[in-house]
């Protein structure tokens, strides 16, 4: 979807971010399992399988307000997803220290956290502008979500694994 010619209403923008983040969502699968698989710390493992499990759970609720939109769920390529995956696969490529390793996955699982809250923020503000109360709650879910994992991957490199990197 170009920009410039196929959004012209905040509707449209709506659902352009909509498909973003439902492609996002959908890569951030894939992602999260290569990063369960390269955790050596059995708390951050832990934790990106809760997030692997709440990812579905979001991409369940990304569907639920394409249908309550009246849309077929679609995703759109979403380069800055693409480029943040893609750059945590390079980073993660790189390093032999485990330790060091954990705290590279875990920056990276915070960058996609980040770009997410951004994400969700926005289309929770702009479902509520639009009139789409039952589309914000989904979407508040989802975004509550992303900004509590954000809060216990800070907790977790916080509390041991960036020390352990050093």
């Amino acid at each position: 979807m170009a920009l410039t010619s196929d959004i012209q209403t905040l509707d449209d923008l709506f659902v352009h971010q909509l498909q973003d983040i439902y492609y996002a969502e959908n890569q951030i699968l894939g992602a999260l399992q290569k990063m369960i698989g390269k955790a050596t710390d059995a708390d951050l493992k832990a934790g990106f399988e809760t997030h692997l499990a709440e990812t579905q759970g979001q991409i369940q609720r990304l569907q639920q307000v394409f249908q309550l939109h009246g849309e077929a769920p679609k995703a759109i390529n979403c380069p800055a997803i693409d480029g943040i995956i893609r750059e945590a696969d390079e980073t993660s490529g790189e390093i032999a220290d485990k330790s060091v390793l954990d705290a590279a996955l875990l920056a990276s699982a915070q960058a996609v956290e980040h770009y997410e809250i951004t994400r969700y923020g926005t289309l929770v503000a702009w479902a509520k502008e639009l009139g789409f109360d039952d589309c914000a709650a989904l979407l508040q879910q989802n975004l509550d979500e992303e900004q509590a994992t954000d809060r216990k991957l800070t907790a977790l490199a916080e509390a041991r694994v960036n020390a352990r990197a050093q």
